[in-house]
């Protein structure tokens, strides 16, 4: 490329064409075929980002937004060559404030080193989608996690961005003030644009108190339908627990096997709680005890100390690597969707039968207080057959979301996998979006070939 030795002019050794750090850059976690970008930049500022994408627009040069390479969609795959932007060296906090319970980082700042920062101050960020993503990526796929019943999402925790548009602008979206009347809403506009509208390159956060006292438990249930009913009744009692997550047998099983753990086989909510107290977490915990043992739950495990709550949460975020691990030479296939809290039970009920009709493993998990679950498909990518029956059945899973009044996703986002289902869930919505990205990136050089169907 032409463009390369600009760049290097602009940022040095910063500039690589090598295969690896391509090939590195050419795909995240999904399981759509990988494809190179042209060369990788590394920009430390946001000045070195405008002056990147200026370059790139002046040549059309499409740009990838880069992260941790942690997503599910296919986000960061470069289908159409270009210059992949690695924001992980741009790493500093650049202010924090106790008081107004804020901060502002630097996009390529990763969610476990911002946690070690703010321990001193008594404050968190408790958004945990469960790789140890960039808090940039994050804000761009609307990540979310197991807290977001507690503590909602991105989008209800960003403040405020800095961005650098598809000309080189930059703008700052938002501010610290907890509510304005002024102007559109930017903020929302750039949070979930999944880098097909600019590079973010700083974000404001909202914080929240570090709680005094945690507890978890663990909670088998006889029946999908009995832990789902479970899971509406905490819901509707407005009892505030931080994290509700349910597993199917057939996941549990493979957890087990990985992470060495014993847990009955069988569908099971995982809760954590947190208070300002131990009286307020146990009477939390105890008034969730109440609820799902009148729905059958066979036991309340609890897990109190640190090392056990860890324990139990980390056998969790490590389902995606058990189903890898129960299949090797397979490629795993994720998918999620999310539908309203009533619509849970039934429609992971609907999916489960359909798994079976179709000869498919599909271990599901999913963050219950929201009604999204997900699931993890292994196939051989070889095998002609086993491909099309899970494409059918991710398909007809999309479908029952959306006629359960749901999303095709709740979390993952829309990438290049979920790209198909945008006109059936947003409808004539979706020439206002292809409105927005004309208007912001008339030459489509942002993230091109992703999120809005052509």
């Amino acid at each position: 490329m032409t463009i390369v030795n600009e760049l290097r002019s602009l940022v040095g050794d910063r500039v690589s064409t090598s295969d690896a750090v391509r090939e590195h850059h050419s795909h995240a976690e999904s399981w759509h075929a990988p494809a190179r970008p042209d060369a990788v930049v590394f920009p430390v500022s946001t000045n070195e980002v405008a002056a990147i994408v200026r370059l790139c627009a002046t040549h059309r040069v499409p740009m990838i937004p880069f992260g941790m390479g942690s997503s599910m969609e296919g986000h960061v795959n470069a289908i159409r060559g270009g210059v992949s932007i690695d924001l992980t060296r741009m790493t500093r906090v650049l202010r924090v404030s106790p008081d107004d319970l804020d901060v502002t980082v630097e996009a390529g700042l990763t969610r476990k080193t911002l946690d070690a920062h703010l321990k001193n101050t008594g404050l968190m960020f408790p958004i945990d989608p469960g790789a140890d993503a960039t808090i940039g990526g994050m804000a761009a796929t609307r990540a979310s996690g197991t807290t977001a019943v507690r503590y909602g999402t991105m989008r209800e925790n960003v403040l405020g961005l800095t961005v650098v548009l598809a000309d080189g602008r930059v703008i700052h979206t938002g501010s610290r003030a907890r509510k304005s009347s002024s102007g559109y809403d930017l903020t929302r506009v750039f949070v979930g644009s999944e880098g097909t509208l600019g590079v973010i390159t700083e974000v404001t956060l909202r914080l929240f108190g570090r709680p005094e006292a945690v507890a978890a438990a663990v909670c088998p249930f006889p029946s999908m339908a009995d832990a789902a009913q479970a899971v509406i009744e905490v819901i509707q009692l407005g009892i505030p627990v931080a994290r509700m997550e349910i597993i199917d047998e057939t996941q549990l099983a493979f957890v087990n096997r990985f992470s060495k753990t014993g847990y009955p086989e069988v569908p099971t909510l995982f809760f954590e709680f947190h208070g300002t107290s131990q009286g307020v977490v146990d009477d939390q915990a105890h008034a969730v005890e109440d609820i799902v043992r009148e729905h059958g739950a066979t036991g309340f495990q609890w897990a109190s100390t640190p090392e056990d709550r860890a324990r139990l949460w980390q056998a969790r975020h490590d389902a995606y690597y058990a189903t890898v691990a129960s299949r090797p030479g397979a490629r795993a296939m994720t998918t999620d969707v999310c539908v309203p809290i009533s619509q849970l039970a039934p429609c992971i009920l609907e999916t489960q039968a359909d798994a079976r009709a179709s000869g498919i493993t599909a271990p599901l998990v999913g963050h219950a207080g929201d009604g999204n679950f997900h699931l993890i498909l292994m196939l051989d990518p070889e095998d002609a057959d086993e491909v099309a029956r899970v494409g059918a059945f991710s398909q007809r899973l999309v479908e029952r979301a959306l006629r359960m009044g749901g999303t095709c996703s709740g979390e993952h986002g829309v990438g290049l996998g979920k790209m198909k289902y945008l006109e059936a869930e947003h409808g004539e919505a979706l020439h206002v979006m292809r409105a927005i990205k004309q208007a912001l990136d008339p030459y489509d050089l942002m993230n091109p070939g992703k999120m809005l169907p052509e």
